[in-house]
């Protein structure tokens, strides 16, 4: 029997690649993001199973979600690529409290959702799985982007604490926290970032992860060794540096 997965922000990017590639290694795919007509292009080149028109920052968001789970017939993959994000240095607070209602908000609400259906519903012998888009920039606190920045530490965090909480409960949950560097999407488009990553490139990444059970993945290698350096750093120094995103 094909595996399910359910793709949060499918509707470009990493999100959209994902639910291509999950598509052609035989999984059954339901996509989900704001752009109903996007979602209704993708369809219509094939493989996907079903789609649903869900914003993640709206209360109904859940109950959606569910209404997917039930046309797909079930799931065994929640994957999520949903998030916004901008380089604000003046402190824009209309940019702030966006990135808060759909990075913070949007993405408790949504992955709380899925972790509470397979709480109840999952019965395989195989783990379910919640695989997330964060971010490097987690890692650090990023001056020059700080609701980007701080709400993909709260994300990190997060998925660390129901990683923990599935095996306090001894639920079959796996979480998989994908944390890429600057990638080829709208949410770059126009800007001049250095080695920048192609969706297509990040999303065989992702799968290969969430085939390999891996719980933290940070795509790429390059990125890899940005981090681990990033981490050396002490944060007198760092609150110092001239850090652009």
């Amino acid at each position: 029997m094909a595996k399910k997965a359910i793709v949060m922000g499918a509707t470009s990017g990493i999100g959209m690649e994902v639910a291509k590639l999950l598509a052609a290694k035989g999984w059954q795919v339901g996509i989900a993001g704001r752009r109903i007509e996007r979602l209704q292009a993708l369809i219509s080149q094939g493989g996907i199973t079903c789609y649903q028109q869900i914003d993640v920052t709206s209360p109904d968001a859940p109950a959606q979600l569910l209404e997917l789970i039930d046309k797909l017939g079930g799931m065994d993959l929640y994957f999520h690529s949903s998030g916004i994000g901008w380089q604000n240095n003046s402190l824009d607070i209309e940019k702030e409290m966006k990135t808060l209602e759909t990075n913070g908000l949007g993405f408790t609400r949504m992955v709380d959702t899925a972790f509470n259906w397979f709480a109840t519903h999952h019965q395989n012998n195989s783990k379910a799985r919640i695989a997330c888009i964060t971010s490097i920039a987690g890692t650090k606190g990023l001056g020059a982007a700080p609701a980007y920045s701080a709400t993909k530490r709260f994300q990190n965090h997060y998925l660390e604490c129901l990683s923990q909480q599935a095996r306090m409960r001894h639920l079959p949950i796996a979480i998989t926290d994908i944390r890429p560097g600057f990638v080829k999407t709208d949410l770059i488009a126009g800007s001049s970032y250095p080695l920048q990553l192609k969706p297509e490139d990040v999303a065989k990444h992702i799968v290969s992860a969430i085939e390999n059970g891996k719980e933290v993945k940070v795509i790429d290698w390059r990125y890899d060794i940005l981090v681990f350096l990033w981490r050396l750093i002490p944060r007198w120094l760092w609150t110092r540096l001239k850090i652009t995103t």
